[in-house]
C-alpha cells in the first residue's frame, strides 16, 4: 500500500486583522493594533500552496469560518448580525478573528496505518485556552465532516469538552514518526501541563496531557506507539505557545531546538528508530528559533524521497538561523537537503508561520480518492482561487473597522460563492438560514 501526505492549509479569511488577542504568543501581541492586509494575507498562503505544487507535493483548503459566528452572537446575547456598541472592543475582535487560517490547531490526525479500525481519525481541536480561538471547534468539525465525508474511510469526532483541564490546542502539539508514510507509526503527543493552572509561567500552557491520552485512546492508537512527552517551561516562555514553534517531525525525522522538551526525546524516539537532529542553544537562541519561526517550517518529503525544509523568509534574515541552515544543507548526514524560504509576512505578523498554516493528513489513494474534490487544489483552481480573493478581500483592515457592518456582508458573499466554487454546499449558518427562508 501506497500513502501520502496532504497539506489542508487554513485559507485565510476575510477579517484577517491584528488585535493582539493571543497572550504568549510573542508576535499577535507585538503587532496588535496595526493595520492588516486580508488580500496580502491570503494571496501568500496561495503562494505557498503553488510553491508546494511545484515541488510535486499534494495540496488542500479547508474554507475559512464565517465571521461573526451567528451562534456566538446570540450567546451573547446579540439579535442580528451587527456588532453594537455596547460590546467591548476585545468581544468584537475575538468574535471577527480569522484564526481559522492556522489549521495546525484544526484537529489531530491519525493515519489509517495506525488505528484499530484502519480508518483516518480526526479529533478537532476544543481550542479552550483563548476566547476567540475557542468559537472555532463547531464549525471546524463541520467543515471536515463535510471534506472527509465518508464514513467507510474517515472518522471526525466530536471536539473533547471545552474546559481547562481538557484543553487541546491539535496537531500544533502532535508529530507521527514513521520509516514511511504508508507504514504503521508511532505517535508523539507534546502537552504543557497534567491539568494544572494554565498560567503557571509567564505565559499560558495551553496543552494538557489528558486531551493527548483521551485522543490516542478514542483513535484506536496501540499504547506501545506512543510517546507523551512534555514541552520545556523556558521555550513557552520564550514564546513558543505550541510546541510546533519548536519542533517539526516528519516521517523518521525530529528536527528540534535543544530546550523544545523536559526530556530528551532521543531515548524516546529510539524505539520509533528515529533520526533526531538536535539544534543547539549555542547555534540558535530560543529567542532567535521564535522570532524566526525557523521550527514552524514544513519538513517535507518530495517525491525524489530527499527532504526539504519549509521556511519563512524570517530565517534568512537573522544571520544565526540562516547560518545554520546553510550548514545543515552542506552536511551530507543531515537529513534536509534543501530550503525553500516564502513570505508570509501577514501570517508571521499574527504569529504563524508555513506550519502554523497546515494540517497534515496522511492518506492512501482510495482515501484521496473519497475526498470532496473541490478543496484539493492545482495550479488552475488556485488561479480561480486567487481571483475571488481579488474580488473579495480588503487590501487595508484596522481593528477599529472590525465593527464595520458592511465587512460582514462583504465577507460572507466570499464565503457564499466559495463553497460554490469548492463544491460543498452550505457550510455556514448564514447559508442554511437563508435557504430555509
Amino acid at each position: 500500500m501506497t500513502a501520502l501526505e496532504v497539506n489542508f492549509d487554513g485559507l485565510v479569511g476575510p477579517t484577517h486583522n491584528y488585535a493582539g488577542l493571543s497572550h504568549g504568543n510573542v508576535a499577535s501581541i507585538r503587532h496588535g493594533g496595526e493595520v492588516a492586509n486580508p488580500r496580502a494575507a491570503a494571496l501568500q498562503g496561495v503562494a505557498k500552496m503553488r510553491r508546494l505544487i511545484e515541488l510535486g507535493l499534494t495540496q488542500a483548503i479547508l474554507p475559512p469560518h464565517d465571521r461573526p459566528d451567528t451562534r456566538v452572537l446570540r450567546s451573547l446575547g446579540v439579535k442580528g448580525d451587527s456588532l453594537p456598541p455596547e460590546l467591548p472592543d476585545w468581544v468584537v475582535a475575538s468574535a471577527m478573528s480569522a484564526s481559522p487560517m492556522w489549521a495546525a490547531n484544526a484537529a489531530t490526525v491519525s493515519p489509517s496505518a495506525d488505528t484499530q479500525d484502519g480508518r483516518v481519525h480526526l479529533t478537532p481541536a476544543n481550542l479552550a485556552t483563548t476566547m476567540h480561538r475557542s468559537f472555532e471547534a463547531r464549525q471546524t468539525t463541520a467543515n471536515l465532516r463535510a471534506i472527509l465525508g465518508d464514513p467507510s474511510h474517515f472518522c471526525v469526532h466530536d471536539p473533547l469538552p471545552t474546559h481547562p483541564r481538557l484543553a487541546d490546542e491539535g496537531a500544533a502539539n502532535h508529530g507521527r514518526l514513521t520509516t514511511d508514510h504508508a507504514r504503521r507509526g508511532t505517535q508523539i503527543f507534546v502537552y504543557s501541563r497534567d491539568g494544572q493552572n494554565s498560567a503557571d509561567g509567564d505565559f499560558p500552557r495551553r496543552q494538557t496531557l489528558a486531551a493527548g491520552r483521551l485522543i490516542s485512546a478514542s483513535h484506536g492508537l496501540a499504547p506501545d506507539r506512543l510517546i507523551f512527552i512534555r514541552q520545556s517551561d523556558d521555550a513557552i516562555d520564550a514564546g513558543a505557545f505550541h510546541n510546533d514553534v519548536v519542533s517539526v517531525v516528519n516521517e523518521s525525522v525530529v528536527f528540534h531546538h535543544e530546550d523544545a522538551f523536559v526530556s530528551d526525546i532521543r531515548a524516546e524516539a529510539a524505539l520509533a528508530e528515529a533520526v533526531v537532529v538536535t539544534v543547539p542553544r549555542s547555534a540558535v537562541s530560543l529567542q532567535d528559533a521564535v522570532s524566526s519561526y525557523l521550527f514552524n517550517s514544513q519538513l517535507v518529503t518530495l517525491p525524489d524521497a530527499t527532504m526539504a525544509l519549509i521556511a519563512p523568509v524570517d530565517v534568512a534574515h537573522n544571520p544565526r538561523t540562516a547560518a545554520y541552515l546553510d550548514a545543515a544543507v552542506a552536511d551530507v548526514d543531515n537529513p534536509i537537503s534543501a530550503v525553500h524560504t516564502l513570505d508570509l509576512r501577514q501570517s508571521m505578523s499574527n504569529g504563524g508561520g508555513p506550519a502554523c498554516l497546515r494540517l497534515r493528513v496522511v492518506l492512501t489513494p482510495e482515501e484521496l480518492a473519497a475526498v470532496a474534490p473541490g478543496v484539493v487544489m492545482s495550479d488552475a483552481s488556485l488561479d480561480d482561487l486567487e481571483a475571488w480573493i481579488r474580488r473579495h478581500y480588503r487590501d487595508r483592515l484596522h481593528p477599529s473597522d472590525l465593527r464595520d457592518p458592511a465587512l460582514v456582508a462583504e465577507s460572507r458573499t466570499a464565503l457564499d460563492e466559495l463553497t460554490q466554487m469548492l463544491d460543498l454546499g452550505p457550510l455556514y449558518d448564514f447559508q442554511r438560514e437563508t435557504h430555509a427562508h
